[in-house]
C-alpha cells in the first residue's frame, strides 16, 4: 500500500490541520447539512429512506434527519442519497463531481454505529475524506476512459474512512480501499445526464459500497490493490497529501441545479439586474456553452430530476423569478407558461474555446433578445462560488438557513449552525449527532 496515504490517514491528528483547513470544513459540513434538510422534502428522499428501514436492518446507525436505526451502510445509502436529490453541494472541478456528498453521511453513520463521539476527531476524519475523496476522483478520470459518476470514487473515500473509524491495521486498510474500488459503482455520469432519473451521481451508492468494503476488510475479506491508488501514473496525485489541502479546491454552489448549468443561469440573472428587466421584456433567450452544458437538454421537465440536470429550464426559472432555489425546482413549478416560454424557445450552441477550458473553467455566454429588438450580452461568464472567487461565510449561512429553516424549523437549524461553526472547540459529538438523527 501506498505509505504516505496510509500515514496520512491513520496519524492525522486535528493540530495536524491548518486553520484554514478546519474553516474550510465547517464550512462545507453547514452547506451539505442545509442541502441534505432541503433533500428530505424530494420524492427520491422518502424512497431510499423507506428502503433502507425495510432492507438494511441492523442497529448503530439512525438515518439523517429520519431517526430509525439500520444499518451503518444502510444509513450511508440513505443519508448520500437525500443530499444528492437536491444538486446543491459542493464539488471540485477536476473530479466533475462531489466529494462530500457521500463522506459526510458515512462518517456520521459509522461514528455513530462505532461509538466515536470525539469532535475534533469528526472534524478531521471529514478532512480526509475530501483529501482522498479528491484525489481517487482525479485518479479515475485520468485512467478511465468512461465518464464515471462521484459513487465510483466515493467508495474509496468512504473505505479509507472506515478503515480509520475501525482502526484497522495497514493490510486490512488496503484491502478495505481494494474493495471499494473493485465494488464501487462505475455509473455511467453521461447516460444520467442524457436521461435524468433518481439515480443521479451514484454517491449514495458509493457511499454504501465504502462502508460495507471496510466491515469486509475487518472481517477478514480481501481485495486489494485499487489501481486508483497505487498505479505509478497516479503516484503525483498522493505524494503530496499533507502538504496540498485539496479540501480548499471545492466550489460553493449557489443553486440547486448541475453545476453545468450554472454558467448561464448566472449570466442571466447578471443581465436582469444590472438592466432591471423582467421575463416579459425578453423575446428569447440565446446561450453559448460547453458541451457538458449543451448536453443537459431538458427543456420540459416533469420530474426534480430533470429539472436539475437541464440548462434551458433553471436558466428560464432565473430570467422570470430573479432566482432559483429549491422551489423553482419542485414539480408544483414546472407548469408556470412563462418558464415554459423562454425555455421551449431557447437557443444552445456550444463553443470550441469553452470545450477546451473545460474542466477547469466552465464558461458560458448569453445573448438576450428583447421585444424593442436590442440584443444584452453577458459577455463570459462562469458561476458563483468557485475556489478561485470564494464567497464569504455570510453567504453560505444564508444558503444554509434558506434550505434548512422551512423543514428543520429555525430554531433547530440555528442550534445546528452553531455547534457546526464552533465544531473541534468542545470534546463531545453526541448533541449535534442528536440533532442530525432525529426526524424531520
Amino acid at each position: 500500500m501506498n505509505t504516505t496515504l496510509h500515514d496520512f490517514l491513520h496519524q492525522t491528528t486535528y493540530h495536524d490541520l491548518p486553520d484554514e483547513v478546519r474553516s474550510f470544513a465547517r464550512q462545507w459540513l453547514l452547506d451539505l447539512i442545509g442541502v441534505a434538510a432541503g433533500g428530505r422534502a424530494t420524492s427520491l428522499s422518502r424512497i431510499i429512506h423507506t428502503h433502507a428501514a425495510r432492507h438494511f436492518g441492523g442497529d448503530g446507525a439512525r438515518m439523517l434527519f429520519d431517526g430509525r436505526e439500520v444499518s451503518p451502510a444502510g444509513a450511508a445509502l440513505a443519508g448520500g442519497m437525500t443530499i444528492d436529490a437536491l444538486d446543491a453541494h459542493d464539488g471540485h472541478k477536476l473530479t466533475k463531481g462531489h466529494v462530500g456528498c457521500g463522506v459526510f453521511p458515512s462518517l456520521l453513520a459509522m461514528s455513530q454505529a462505532e461509538q466515536r463521539h470525539d469532535a475534533q476527531e469528526f472534524l478531521t476524519a471529514l478532512v480526509l475524506g475530501y483529501e482522498i475523496g479528491t484525489r481517487a476522483g482525479i485518479a479515475l478520470h485520468r485512467t478511465a476512459t468512461d465518464y464515471h459518476t462521484s459513487g465510483a470514487w466515493i467508495a474509496v473515500a468512504v473505505a479509507a474512512l472506515g478503515a480509520r473509524v475501525l482502526r484497522l491495521n495497514a493490510s486490512k486498510t488496503r484491502e478495505a480501499i481494494g474493495i471499494a474500488e473493485y465494488h464501487g459503482p462505475r455509473s455511467q455520469m453521461m447516460r444520467t445526464i442524457d436521461h435524468p432519473t433518481m439515480v443521479k451521481d451514484g454517491s449514495g451508492w458509493g457511499a454504501m459500497a465504502g462502508v460495507t468494503a471496510a466491515y469486509l476488510a475487518q472481517d477478514g475479506f480481501t481485495g486489494a490493490p485499487a489501481l486508483t491508488v497505487e498505479q505509478g501514473e497516479v503516484a503525483d496525485l498522493w505524494a503530496d497529501l499533507g502538504g496540498n489541502w485539496r479540501i480548499t479546491e471545492q466550489y460553493f454552489k449557489a443553486y440547486p441545479v448541475c453545476r453545468w448549468a450554472q454558467p448561464p443561469l448566472q449570466a442571466v440573472l447578471n443581465l436582469r439586474q444590472t438592466h432591471g428587466l423582467t421575463s416579459r421584456d425578453v423575446t428569447r433567450i440565446d446561450i453559448t456553452t460547453f458541451h457538458q452544458s449543451r448536453r443537459l437538454a431538458v427543456t420540459d421537465p416533469k420530474t426534480t430530476e430533470e429539472a436539475q440536470y437541464s440548462t434551458a429550464f433553471p436558466t428560464a426559472v432565473g430570467m422570470v423569478r430573479g432566482t432559483c432555489g429549491p422551489a423553482d425546482v419542485n414539480e408544483a413549478s414546472f407548469s408556470n407558461p412563462e418558464i415554459q416560454r423562454l425555455a421551449r424557445s431557447m437557443v444552445i450552441r456550444e463553443s470550441d474555446t469553452y470545450n477546451a477550458a473545460f474542466p477547469a473553467k466552465r464558461i458560458a455566454d448569453v445573448t438576450l433578445v428583447l421585444n424593442d429588438g436590442r440584443e444584452l450580452r453577458s459577455g463570459p461568464t462562469e458561476a458563483l462560488g468557485d475556489p478561485e472567487n470564494p464567497v464569504s461565510l455570510e453567504i453560505v449561512m444564508s444558503k444554509y438557513r434558506a434550505y434548512a429553516e422551512p423543514v428543520l424549523g429555525q430554531a433547530r437549524a440555528l442550534d445546528i449552525q452553531t455547534q457546526v461553526l464552533s465544531l473541534g472547540e468542545e470534546d463531545d459529538l453526541t448533541a449535534l449527532l442528536s440533532l442530525l438523527t432525529t426526524a424531520v
